[in-house]
């Protein structure tokens, strides 16, 4: 670029440096030009030339060169200018073009994938990959990324299905030693409860907590923090259902209504992991738990007939801790419903309170769709408040039977594994809403729980897989738990239970 003034000081031109045209030329009249005029001139001048550079220096780098009219260069920069390129909107265009056609090509099984971004930069570089070639490998790059991914969920969902399903060594040590005391000991094998006190256990002036449970240690948990929370403890009766002392029991009851037809299903078949999702996985492993082919797990179906002589129980479960006096429960007007529970579909907790029936059912299924409402309020088990009077009155246990089996004949795909699902079939227009501060759920399945909402509620529920004995347990929410252990017996310490 070129300035040029004439002798006479009459014309001044701008031009550019390889002469194609004179990019401004400015005349002035002959006249006397003060030097106030001047001045002014060349300020103007000062200020206009950077830019004149810049555009230049623009028009070289880009070929706009060849324009010969302001017009041109007007439409070449103009767009640049306003932030507005058309080479930019049209390689994006292209772009998605080339990606539409290869979505439908299959990547060789040989095809040589880069690392990382930076391997694919540099091989970019080196190859000179062109567009069809760079989506292709792209391509595979996300769908390996996506398998790994996807295998890494399933990896996780099975060490943490071991990880819950597990006895930790603590613990079943602890059954070892309470088993040889048991044998060895004469007073450890006296009567529960003594003679004297065997008519309690049917007198509906005390307040009678039913616990379904194997874990002596988790058990032990419920029952001292149920006396320590109580102003009555003395009224308090506990029926503790468990494997061994009630196998005659539990034998009857399979026996008399062969239930155990309805909790058995395909359990050796093994999964597809190329045709499942992690959801479906997840449900399958559960399927092929011990705890939810136990008639144990299912035991409060039974709850009229097992206990004939009593109106009005809580049942528990044993992942549960009693921090509140639970005595006014037994006041609740249930309104001849047969189910006090805390609904799951509301409350500050979005991701605990907030579930509803689509979140339990599978509603692709017609027979689930024809049946339920997907927006329908679920509730929790864990602690449930049931008059066994209206109960009995009830076909909920012949309502219950009837959809397990048919779970059964739909290969165990009606809805997630559990005892929830079918229980809130079989109770449906059964169930008294009660407020959710008796029962607080997601201490065994999320790690975000509000402590101090945990040390307002009345019934804490490790609900999930992380329980409070287990090392996946939460560390934050596991002393509110470990409280309730003591950890100066001599059996929790010989086994080396970890406080």
């Amino acid at each position: 670029m070129q300035l040029h003034l004439s002798p006479s000081m009459r014309s001044i031109t701008i031009s550019s440096s390889n002469g194609f045209f004179d990019f401004m030329k400015v005349k002035i009249a002959a006249r006397h030009i003060s030097s106030r005029t001047l001045f002014h001139a060349v300020l103007i001048l000062a200020c206009l030339l950077p830019f004149v550079f810049i555009v230049t220096a623009l028009v070289t780098l880009e070929g706009v060169n060849k324009c010969s009219s302001f017009d041109c260069l007007g439409r070449r920069l103009g767009p640049k200018l306003l932030g507005r390129g058309e080479d930019s909107g049209r390689l994006v265009n292209e772009l998605y073009k080339t990606l539409n056609q290869v979505s439908s090509v299959e990547v060789p099984n040989d095809l040589k994938l880069p690392e990382n971004f930076t391997q694919l930069v540099n091989e970019m570089k080196d190859n000179k990959y062109d567009a069809n070639e760079f989506a292709v490998i792209l391509k595979g790059m996300m769908e390996r990324s996506e398998k790994e991914i996807r295998e890494s969920k399933f990896a996780e969902l099975m060490n943490k299905h071991f990880a819950a399903s597990s006895v930790p060594k603590g613990i079943h040590c602890l059954s070892l030693r309470l088993t040889d005391e048991y044998s060895s000991n004469a007073h450890a094998r006296r009567q529960l409860p003594s003679p004297e006190l065997l008519p309690v256990l049917s007198d509906n002036s005390y307040y009678h907590f039913i616990l379904s449970t194997d874990n002596i240690l988790a058990a032990s948990v419920v029952v001292t923090s149920a006396v320590q929370s109580s102003l009555k403890p003395d009224k308090i009766v506990f029926h503790v259902i468990t494997d061994k002392k009630t196998y005659a029991v539990l034998e009857a009851v399979e026996n008399h209504y062969g239930v155990r037809n309805y909790y058995h299903g395909n359990h050796v078949a093994g999964a597809n992991l190329s045709d499942t999702t992690p959801r479906s996985f997840a449900s399958k492993l559960q399927a092929r738990s011990p705890k939810y082919i136990s008639l144990l797990n299912h035991i409060r179906i039974y709850l009229p007939e097992l206990f004939p002589n009593l109106d009005k129980v809580v049942f528990l479960d044993d992942d549960i801790v009693i921090q509140r006096d639970l005595s006014p429960l037994w006041e609740i007007d249930l309104g001849g419903k047969v189910n006090g529970a805390v609904e799951t579909c509301k409350g500050d907790d979005t991701w605990v309170m907030s579930k509803r029936f689509r979140t339990y059912f599978n509603f692709s299924h017609p027979l689930i769709s024809n049946n339920l409402d997907p927006d329908a309020c679920a509730w929790a088990y864990g602690m449930n408040i049931f008059d066994l009077r209206a109960w009995r009155r009830t076909d909920i246990r012949e309502t219950y039977h009837t959809w397990l089996k048919e779970n059964l004949k739909s290969n165990l795909t009606l809805w997630r594994l559990g005892t929830l699902p079918p229980a809130l079939i079989a109770f449906r227009n059964h169930v008294q809403p009660i407020d959710p501060s008796w029962h607080m759920l997601g201490l065994g399945y999320q790690n975000n729980t509000s402590v101090e909402n945990v040390k307002k509620a009345a019934v804490i529920h490790y609900n999930g897989q992380s329980k409070p004995w287990l090392e996946i347990g939460f560390e934050h929410l596991r002393p509110f738990w470990s409280k309730y252990v003591n950890y100066s017996n001599d059996f929790v310490k010989s086994c080396h239970i970890w406080e």
